[in-house]
């Protein structure tokens, strides 16, 4: 039975690390079955935007990178932070234009995911960018991207052979193909 009550109980919460981009609490809780516990909690100080550009041929655009928390590399949809006080639709925008250069005309938010629950609040946003033009990329200062154009189809193969792995890309993809019916 689904409630919007918690079972667990709050005993304390400690900051034990803080960035300009996460936040980890180290919490002791009362959990469920009325035991003492503990949790960490991964606080996230942005939104997490995805974007599937999807041209007139039926193409999309991924983007490579080498990921340092997984120490490997990593193709993606176009992706990054956006400010909680932002729209994520202005987020998207400004995402796409930096890592493909695309500006899109027409946009669609087609979901929204928890990207790790269990131990993060992380809540991303899906955006399907549709009627391209393509501009020049801008780059973050910490960024090496590779941009790749390939058929829609050929990206979601990607996530069904353990190509992407990407949570948010994952989703996204899978989504798209299950709304175009691929």
């Amino acid at each position: 039975m689904q409630t919007d009550q918690s079972p667990w109980k709050t005993v304390s919460s400690t900051v034990v690390y803080d960035n300009p981009w996460i936040r980890l609490r180290h919490e002791e809780v009362i959990t469920p079955a009325g035991t003492s516990g503990i949790y960490g909690v991964a606080h996230f100080k942005n939104k997490a935007i995805g974007i599937i550009p999807i041209d007139k041929e039926g193409y999309t655009w991924l983007v490579g990178q080498y990921r340092y928390p997984l120490e490997e590399y990593s193709w993606e949809i176009p992706m990054g932070g956006g400010s909680i006080d932002v729209d994520p639709l202005i987020s998207a925008q400004r995402e796409l234009k930096e890592e493909t250069g695309l500006i899109a005309m027409d946009w669609q938010m087609i979901g929204r995911i928890h990207t790790s629950n269990s131990v993060t609040d992380e809540e991303g946003f899906i955006f399907v960018a549709q009627d391209l033009e393509q501009g020049e990329t801008e780059f973050d200062e910490t960024e090496v991207l590779q941009i790749w154009r390939l058929p829609l189809s050929e990206a979601i193969e990607m996530v069904m052979d353990n190509r992407i792995t990407d949570s948010l890309s994952v989703y996204g993809l899978l989504k798209v193909a299950r709304l175009k019916g691929i």
